[in-house]
This record gives structure tokens, sequence and C-alpha cells, in this order.
């Protein structure tokens, strides 16, 4: 045989070998052709969602849609954020894979693709309680380029190019704000507590007056400001019905006007450790808002009116939000809804007291000293 057909044998040979090795690990991972780069999800319709479930088992988080609207059933079916809800529903739909791993389930405990093991469990389902579709989130390959994933109702494993964190708590699924409201648009506020009532005014620049204070009083400035804010960022840690959370005596009471005669209406209350408030708005001034016929408005005008109606329907819809819900709210946001007067207030520094004059003692008086006789001069004639 000669040299070249040698040669053309070991090539052979070798492409065998290779072709051998490739085989085996295919057949390891039971792969399936790749696909190609694409979305996980194909032809998602929103519309036809039910309900969701993130998460598993005990733990997981049930979102259903009642009337148009999805409702967090751990959180005693509060309304959920719609822009949560549209964030994880774009976060699931973005997911991109690069090539398809495994069809094999038995490898699916090693990938962390199982409901039990996952990193992320979401699944839409429809009315009747099937599952729509949904996603499962394993774990991520060394170095974090990839991670693994599957759909909820299919065995096969992809590479994705990235993954989403996706929450996994029921409070992540509200809006949590209960007001936000800004510092310079505070009037006064009025804080009724089991020993008493007070108010606290705006004054000029970010200064904070009380009403009657007394004369020998000093306000505690830092404090008596964050009183005045206290709806800047209130936000709940815990939601529930009034029949869930059970009986409360409601012995605070904390109201915030605003410049634009919108009035904040809080009642609080304080059991086992944790402070709950309900709440509702109203606009004050009950002019009605007319336009004149025929007559034309300068904008100024027009501007003040459209404010008004503005002002007048934040505070309906704030009603219409939270009525009938009572929230939890964090100890520290509910020490300056409830601060008592007493605690606002300390003395004022007393002058410190003059000092007698010292009694000035006269120098003891000198005898006085006798000036020396004139020197007498030599009698010409003596002698």
């Amino acid at each position: 045989m000669s040299n070249r057909n040698l040669g053309i044998l070991a090539i052979v040979a070798a492409i065998m070998v290779s072709w051998a090795v490739v085989q085996s690990r295919l057949s390891n991972r039971s792969t399936v052709e790749p696909s190609g780069p694409s979305y996980l999800i194909q032809g998602l319709d929103p519309s036809e969602i039910d309900s969701i479930v993130v998460g598993h088992g005990d733990n997981a988080v049930m979102i259903q849609r009642r009337e148009q609207q999805f409702r967090v059933v751990n959180e005693a079916d509060y309304p959920a954020d719609p822009k949560r809800i549209n964030d994880l529903i774009t976060k699931c739909l973005d997911i991109k894979t690069v090539e398809s791993y495994t069809s094999n389930p038995k490898n699916h405990e090693d990938l962390e693709v199982t409901e039990e093991k996952a990193q992320g469990v979401v699944k839409f389902l429809k009315a009747d309680g099937s599952v729509l579709t949904g996603v499962i989130i394993g774990k991520a390959l060394e170095g974090g380029q990839n991670t693994y994933v599957r759909l909820a109702s299919q065995d096969t494993v992809y590479l994705a190019e990235s993954a989403p964190y996706i929450r996994t708590t029921a409070i992540d699924y509200v809006n949590q704000e209960i007001a936000s409201v800004e510092r310079e648009d505070v009037n006064s506020v009025t804080v009724t507590t089991p020993d008493g009532s007070y108010t606290l005014r705006s004054a000029e620049g970010d200064a904070v007056v009380m009403a009657d204070l007394p004369a020998d009083k000093k306000l505690k400035d830092s404090d008596a400001k964050s009183v005045l804010g206290g709806l800047n960022s209130l936000r709940f840690d815990d939601v529930n019905t009034p029949s869930a959370v059970g009986e409360l005596s409601y012995d605070y009471r904390y109201v915030c006007r605003l410049d634009d005669s919108t009035e904040y209406r809080l009642q609080m209350a304080r059991k086992d450790g944790k402070a709950y408030l309900t709440c509702e708005a109203e606009f004050t001034d009950k002019t009605p808002v007319t336009m004149k016929p025929g007559q034309v408005e300068s904008q100024e005008e027009l501007k003040k009116k459209e404010a008004k109606l503005q002002a007048q329907e934040r505070a309906q819809r704030f009603t219409l939000r939270h009525k009938g819900w009572v929230y939890q709210v964090p100890e520290w946001k509910a020490n300056y809804l409830t601060k008592r007067q007493a605690d606002l207030m300390e003395d004022k520094a007393k002058p410190a007291p003059e000092k007698p004059a010292e009694a000035v003692t006269p120098a003891e008086s000198s005898p006085p000293v006798a000036e020396p006789a004139p020197a007498q001069s030599a009698d010409p004639n003596a002698g």
C-alpha cells in the first residue's frame, strides 16, 4: 500500500474517532437539534391570562384576574399593581434562547429546572386552571453567561442568553405607596393622641411652628419637620381587611391640610407591637367651578380652575382606592404620625443668673506723713 493510501486511512480513522466522541457526548446529553436564537414563549395573548402563579408550593404567589383587574390572593385580594404585572409578563416574553440543550426530564433536577429547585417559576393559567404557558428558570452556567430554562408545559431545556430576576413575594406585586405629599405643599398638620391635640404649621422657608406653644418651651425642629412631612413617601408593609385584622382601637388621628385645600385624614391604632391605619381624603373647597358663558377667561384663571378640578379628582381617587383597607405601616413612620405634643417640646434654656456685684473694701487710711521742716538759715549776728 502506498504512503498516500496510508495517509488517507489515517485521516479517516481520526475522523471516525472524533465522531465517536461527539456521538457519546450527544447521547449523554439527550440533545435536541439546535434551533438557533429565538424567544422561549411564542405568541402569548395577555387577554387570555386568567391567573398567574409565581413560585411553587405553599410560598407561591397567587394573582387572579377579577373584573378586568388582577388581584393578589395572598394579600387579601388587594389590587395588583398593573406596572408590576406588565413587567412580569414582559420579562417572561423577553427570554431568548441560544440553543436547545436536552429533552430528557431526568436531567431537569441537575439543571435545576424542576419547580422545586428552580430559581424562578411563573405559570400563566387559563380560566379552567390549565397552563396557558409559563417559564421555569434553572441554574446559570459557570461564569453566568447563559442560564438553563424551559417552558412550564414542556420537557425541552434551553440555554438562554440571560434570565430575568423574578420577584417572589406577594407584597412585590402591589403598589405599597399610600401617599406621597411634598413637604412644601403642606399647610398644616393636626395630630390627636390620647393626651390631646396640637397643630403644626408651615412657616417661612422650611421652618415649622406650633400653635399655642407654651412660653417656657421651644420646638424640637427636626422632629417637628418629620411630623409635618409624615405623608411624604408613606408606604405600607402589609394590607388586610378590617375583619381579618380584628378589633382595633383608633386612638390616634393625623390630619394633613395642603395649600390647595386637600385634606388627608388618617386614623391610627396600635396592637401587638404593630401600627395600623385607615385613610381618606377630601377636597374641602366646595366652591363650584363654573364657566361664564360668553366671557373669555384668562389663561391664568383657566389654569386655576383646572388645578382645582384635578385636586378634587385626586382626593376622590385616593378615598376610592383605600376605602375598606387596613394598612400596617413601619414603626418608625408611625412614631411620627402619632407623636405626642410633649415629645416635640423641650424647655427653653434659662439665662444664667447674674453674679452679685462684689463689695469694694475701702483701703485702710494711713497716718499723714509729716512734711519735713524747712532748714533754718545761720544767724549772721551769732557769736
